[in-house]
């Protein structure tokens, strides 16, 4: 199993106390990013959002930056909004970035949770899901095919186009990043991408219907099951203590959660809701290194395997300095603890 971070680079409370400028900020995002790839973890993630409070509307040149500085880590979008991109631009942006960091580009294409992006870019919400459908095609037919023919509904037709530059590795990863969806699950796995699902509440054993169609639509497609590869990607925050780690996050998540949930619908956090999560079957990953490489490993149980588990570490507005050590954390002594209980098993 992999283990990673995804940022937002955000401030999602909006919270004055707690704030720096953007440029200090962005400069230890990048900080967090070598910090990792030194601390051992696998894969970093920017995600994408075009709204205040947010510093990743552009992560492919976040996503450089860090690879001019770091050596091993794969670097990887968290989510690309496609729906609202222009796939050509989009596969040239990480082509660039492969480029850079020497093959170890990826991306994780979906729809967004925000919809800031749609107006923006002169798209139409009604539709959504049409728009995102032929995008990833005509994505998918860039990432394969040097010369490309393709025609479609929202984008000029390409006739016998090239495409460059080309990227070192002969295909760039391409995860389908889904929420809820079940038709979302079996579009991944009809196309043979791995799936990449954004599980911030609820119990986690509640997606296993949806990832196991995902299989299941997979196999009837003719994907090996070795290519059906399921990622995970979970709030939360590694202290040297649980009891440390629930006093560190649950003051700026709750206040964060109950921020978005005004503009949702959704009612303010609770102690006891945010309890309910941290326990054994929620979905938030805070605690000590021991207690979360234990609920790592339940948690793939439950979703009957997963390869990939990447934390969204920016959630509770904590200080760069709690975020580098959360880092070295999960680096150094949780990552070991789930590959050595995956060895024995």
């Amino acid at each position: 199993m992999e283990i990673g971070v995804d940022s937002f680079a955000a401030m999602f409370s909006g919270d004055s106390s707690k704030m720096i400028s953007d440029a200090d900020a962005m400069a230890q995002l990048l900080d967090r990013i070598v910090h990792a790839d030194r601390m051992g973890l696998d894969v970093f993630g920017i995600g994408e959002h075009h709204r205040k409070g947010f510093l990743d509307s552009a992560p492919t040149l976040i996503l450089a930056a860090a690879a001019a500085r770091t050596e091993k880590i794969r670097l990887t979008s968290a989510v690309t909004v496609l729906s609202a991109a222009d796939p050509v631009r989009v596969f040239q942006s990480f082509a660039t970035l492969d480029l850079i960091s020497k093959g170890r580009a990826e991306m994780v294409v979906g729809r967004g949770s925000f919809i800031e992006a749609y107006p923006l870019f002169g798209y139409d919400l009604n539709d959504y899901d049409e728009l995102f459908a032929e995008k990833l095609d005509l994505l998918l037919k860039i990432r394969d095919n040097e010369f490309v023919t393709w025609s479609g509904k929202f984008r000029p037709a390409i006739n016998n186009q090239p495409v460059y530059p080309r990227p070192i590795q002969t295909s760039i990863p391409i995860w389908l990043g889904v929420g809820g969806t079940p038709q979302s699950f079996v579009r991944a796995g009809i196309l043979g991408l791995p799936l990449m699902v954004a599980i911030i509440g609820g119990q986690t054993h509640y997606f296993r219907p949806s990832v196991d169609l995902y299989r299941e639509a997979g196999q009837k497609a003719g994907h090996a099951p070795d290519k059906l590869k399921v990622g995970m990607h979970s709030l939360g925050y590694v202290a040297s203590t649980t009891q440390q780690a629930i006093d560190d996050f649950y003051p700026g998540y709750a206040a964060s959660m109950t921020k978005i949930g005004k503009e949702r619908g959704w009612p303010p956090m609770t102690r006891r809701s945010f309890d309910d999560q941290v326990g054994p079957g929620g979905a938030l990953l805070v605690g000590s290194p021991e207690d979360v490489a234990a609920k790592i490993l339940r948690h793939s149980k439950a979703l009957g395997g997963i390869s990939r588990l990447t934390f969204q570490l920016d959630s509770a507005e904590l200080p760069h300095e709690k975020l580098m050590q959360s880092i070295e954390l999960i680096g150094t002594q949780l990552k070991p603890l789930v590959l050595k209980s995956l060895a024995g098993n």
